[in-house]
């Protein structure tokens, strides 16, 4: 097989996938040369221009971390999810002033309270192809040397690019270890929640209705991102002044119905399509049954050790709610691959590319790195066991310690040579994170986490055991119980000063400390460090042959007339398509949009399903003003579209043909949740926020007439 440049195979694929437009989480640097699929499916603008990260859309378009938000004024004005700034809310709970429970609205900029020390707002300013300069140094190397060899350069690419100060810079790999790119993020630290919906309304029907259509919820929230006077990113400082956006989404006024062209931009976080048949079978017969049987046992255990606690509750709110999501969509993910027949439909698409590339040039070269490839995929699992366990040995308070040790032993080293995460530029977060754990910590229920999770390590078998975990732990659960009671007695680190004082020591103080809980992670680190070591030796392999399976993997769709983009990997995306209807099973049809009277129809006045008074009374009076659908003649919630997302997109805009923004994403439907892995038109659809709806509640229930006429909307 040639080996041609992989932008030469992608080019040609990008030129006959029209049949599959709907499909594809795209690079801004492709968007061009899909123009005419955009115009196809009903996009009004300029396809060049939405390859433009300083203009609008783009450039409004941002990330939180883990979720995507924009901005929707010339005032710093940020929306996104309320599920998305759940932590910021519980963050400034308490029993007395629950926001969670009563919601917030910030009467005036003065009022707008931190969403804690911690949050972050990233804007993307620049996305450049370095692959050359990343794989120089690691040509002729294997396996450990390759992967230091790649994160050497990507470590100086970006001290590089954080030369200019106040942006966070990383390197994303695309096409697993074919491409890398360089990308550098404004990175703004002084963040302020500003408004958000009682969660009756921001989380209306919970987990009955997670990844279900037709759905009721109005999963909103605002921030305000704060700069210094001198207009760059400073930490917290009631002397801040609100940030200036290069560009802000325009919230449209106009009606949103079946058909209608949308657009989604937003930073999804993982996708797998692109993985080998043999990681398909891993995850299907192993990998989520055994996260369904984690994340169920560990909601349980929290709500058990929280229950009648209103104190507790309010601090674990957060933790159970992103468990919840997570063990729901681990079982709509196995539902739905098995429903597809992934393992068989994924190991007959391999073999037939296998076949097809035998008949290619240089076949023998390339088929032997796959089946290098397949090799170390195999080596992998004789440890799946521990390595899925061992970080749930390490919860909260226990985790912190550990951190601290390794931050103290990468310290002693030059910056350059630190692990990521503990290089001069990570010391903000390191901080912010062990400051924030205050309001996310109780040292009974986290000690109930923990002998849950090694209730489970006690079940491994004895080759996966690690003898430095039983050296703190003991042998079996009654040894276990003991000695985390111990641990937790003996330790003062949930006290936040001293967590802050333990940062100022160094690796021989740490490890001389009689903290409990220090010398505990001093006795973990040796064998961190080892499982770390070899798991970089694994990945350095895995980085080195997964190109050569990729590429054929290109190559085959290619002949196929198949479109292909890379895997999402939490960096900036583009994806579009139409507002859609859903017929998910037989006789089953479902239209694209709800209307507040589902509301009232699913209120029982017990949650998940207790629609706040306010909103039950706006509902009744009818008065729905210029936010009415004109064709429904009520007021519209949420609304369907086909766009291609996955999880990292909660909080996406959702732009209408002229660019405006018409929804937030914050939802797939459960048909949908295995599109990680395996995308299916007939079933992918994703949820969406109608902004109509977020309109009439700060209108008409929930007035916040300031925010209206900041984003130029009117108050009716």
């Amino acid at each position: 097989m040639s080996r041609r440049p992989l932008a030469a195979a992608l080019a040609m694929t990008l030129a006959v996938g029209a049949a599959h437009a709907d499909e594809g989480m795209w690079l801004p640097s492709q968007l061009p040369d899909l123009s005419a699929q955009l115009a196809a499916a009903g996009f009004r603008g300029d396809a060049a221009a939405l390859a433009d990260l300083k203009r609008a859309p783009l450039a409004a378009v941002v990330s939180l971390g883990g979720c995507t938000a924009s901005f929707v004024s010339p005032q710093g004005l940020i929306v996104t999810n309320h599920h998305c700034a759940m932590g910021a809310i519980q963050y400034n709970s308490t029993p007395e002033r629950n926001l969670i429970r009563d919601g917030f609205n910030a009467a005036t900029q003065e009022d707008e309270v931190s969403a804690g020390p911690a949050a972050r707002v990233y804007v993307t300013v620049a996305f450049d192809k370095i692959t050359d300069r990343i794989l120089e140094g690691a040509r002729g190397k294997t396996g450990r040397a390759y992967f230091d060899a790649v994160d050497a350069a990507k470590k100086a690419a970006v001290a590089a690019c954080e030369q200019d100060a106040g942006h966070r810079c990383s390197v994303a790999d695309m096409y697993y270890g074919s491409d890398f790119y360089l990308i550098k993020q404004l990175e703004l630290r002084d963040i302020r929640l500003v408004n958000a919906p009682p969660v009756s309304i921001g989380n209306y029907g919970d987990e009955i209705d997670n990844f279900v259509w037709p759905r009721h919820v109005g999963d909103y929230s605002f921030y305000r991102a704060y700069v210094g006077k001198d207009g760059k990113p400073a930490a917290f400082s009631k002397d801040n002044v609100p940030y200036r956006p290069p560009a802000w989404l325009t919230v449209s006024t106009a009606p949103v119905k079946a058909g209608d062209f949308a657009m989604l931009a937003g930073y999804p976080g993982v996708t797998f399509r692109h993985r080998t048949a043999s990681e398909f079978t891993h995850q299907i017969d192993w990998l989520l049954p055994n996260r369904v049987t984690m994340y169920d046992g560990l909601i349980r255990v929290i709500e058990q050790a929280t229950a009648g606690n209103a104190g507790k509750e309010v601090l674990y709110a957060s933790t159970v709610a992103s468990y919840k999501n997570t063990l729901k969509r681990a079982q709509g993910e196995l539902e739905g691959l098995r429903r597809s027949d992934a393992i068989r439909v994924r190991n007959a698409d391999e073999a037939a590319m296998r076949a097809w590339l035998a008949r290619q040039p240089g076949a023998t070269e390339r088929l032997a790195e796959i089946n290098a490839l397949q090799a170390q995929l195999d080596a992998g699992e004789a440890s799946r066991e521990r390595d899925f366990l061992l970080p749930f040995l390490r919860p909260g308070l226990l985790g912190a310690a550990v951190r601290l040790q390794r931050r103290a032993l990468e310290h002693a080293k030059p910056d350059a040579e630190r692990d990521s995460g503990y290089q001069q530029r990570d010391e903000a977060m390191i901080e912010a994170g062990l400051r924030q754990l205050q309001r996310r910590y109780d040292p009974e229920v986290e000690k109930a986490t923990l002998r849950y999770a090694l209730a489970r390590y006690f079940a491994l078998p004895v080759a996966q055991r690690v003898p430095e975990f039983d050296a703190v732990f003991g042998q079996d659960a009654a040894q276990a119980a003991t000695r985390v009671e111990a641990l937790y007695a003996g330790t003062h680190l949930g006290d936040e000063a001293t967590r802050m004082a333990a940062l100022q020591l160094d690796a021989a103080q740490l490890a001389a400390s009689r903290d409990t809980l220090l010398r505990a992670a001093a006795t973990l680190q040796p064998a961190l460090l080892r499982l770390e070591d070899e798991a970089k030796q694994r990945a350095g392999e895995l980085l080195r042959l997964r190109p050569a399976y990729m590429q054929a993997l290109i190559a085959y769709r290619q002949s196929q007339g198949r479109a292909v983009y890379p895997d999402a990997n939490s960096t900036l995306r583009v994806s579009f398509g139409r507002v859609s209807t859903l017929s998910p099973r037989d006789g089953v049809d479902y239209r694209a949009l709800t209307t507040v009277a589902g509301i009232v129809e699913k209120h029982t006045g017990v949650v998940p399903f207790d629609a706040p008074k306010p909103l039950l009374e706006a509902i009744e009076r009818g008065d729905f003003g210029s936010t009415a659908d004109p064709e429904l003649k009520t007021q519209t919630v949420d609304f369907l579209t086909n766009l291609d997302t996955t999880g990292g997109n909660s909080g996406s805009p959702v732009l209408d043909a002229e660019g405006r923004l018409i929804g937030l994403n914050f939802d797939s439907n459960w048909e949908a949740v295995s599109a990680s892995w395996m995308y299916d038109p007939r079933y992918k659809r994703a949820i969406h926020v109608d902004m109509r709806y977020l309109r009439w509640l700060l209108a008409k229930v929930y007035p916040a007439p300031r925010l209206l006429r900041e984003m130029q909307l009117p108050a009716e």
